[in-house]
């Protein structure tokens, strides 16, 4: 059992939680995931980590409640314990020798976004930050990016938090003034990392994304998590999570994510409805 040390609510829709979990804590780089159980007849998911306490032991999460397993992990507290917390799991991300880098991050995405960031900082490099929200409600991390960037966008749809606009926006207004990056990594939803991606092949930069596929055992055994890059079947579990932007067949990629939510909105509504019940 994987005791959870801490429980922190970032947004109506987003949590963070620390997890003892020492040998995860103690191997776990940047751009990895773990894989957790709420209980021993729970759903598997992945989840990226999200920063490490080597000296305490935690490995921190931040997940987005948006299926029946985030439902049941959000309903725990600080005290309780998980039935499984198995990682670190795929390959870390390749930072050394950068120089230069934009990080774009789409809502819950910022949550993969940060630690690559702080990584980057820690070794130097110098990071744009580019964030991007629905809304000034959603926000989260927005300190922590501040510590981490040596410049720090902020976009936001409605124009509630920082400009209005999309990130793909910031991103060429960098690129049109001069701003030479060694690579940009964008992390979020699918359809962002796509148009990202568009804009970046126009301009001949390079470009890294998190792939973040339906997952079930995280070692390439169920497939899974299969997408298209460079024309080939790649799994992202054990191939990934990171890849070639410019390389990512982004439309299957969406076709396949959109196959399962009728079935998984259905999952979730039941499980919200036995939680409902319990209160009762």
């Amino acid at each position: 059992m994987f005791r959870i040390v801490s429980k922190e609510v970032l947004n109506p829709t987003v949590t963070r939680m620390a997890i003892l979990a020492p040998f995860v804590s103690k191997k776990a780089k940047p751009g990895q995931f773990i894989i957790l159980r709420t209980d021993e007849n729970g759903e598997r998911i992945p989840l990226t980590v999200a920063g490490t306490d080597p000296v305490k032991g935690t490995v921190s999460i931040i997940f987005q409640v948006v299926g029946a397993t985030t439902e049941k992990l959000n309903h725990l507290q600080a005290g309780d314990s998980l039935a499984d917390f198995v990682g670190p799991l795929g390959r870390p991300s390749e930072l050394e020798g950068l120089k230069n880098v934009a990080v774009i991050g789409g809502g819950a995405g910022c949550a993969i976004a940060l630690p690559l960031a702080e990584a980057l900082h820690k070794q130097g490099t110098r990071v744009t930050s580019i964030v991007g929200f629905r809304c000034k409600d959603l926000v989260i991390l927005e300190k922590d990016f501040e510590t981490c960037s040596d410049k720090y966008i902020k976009m936001s749809d409605d124009g509630t938090w920082g400009t209005k606009g999309l990130v793909t926006a910031a991103l060429e207004e960098e690129i049109k003034a001069g701003v030479k990056f060694d690579e940009v990594i964008a992390i979020g939803p699918v359809i962002m990392m796509k148009f990202v991606c568009l804009l970046t092949k126009k301009y001949n930069v390079k470009t890294v994304v998190s792939m973040n596929p339906i997952m079930i055992d995280g070692t390439g055994m169920c497939g899974c998590c299969r997408i298209v890059v460079g024309g080939k079947l790649k799994f992202a579990c054990v191939d990934g999570p990171d890849f070639d932007g410019h390389e990512v067949d982004f439309d299957s990629a969406m076709l396949r994510n959109g196959q399962y939510r009728p079935w998984e909105r259905h999952k979730y509504e039941e499980t919200c409805n036995l939680f409902k019940k319990e209160v009762k």
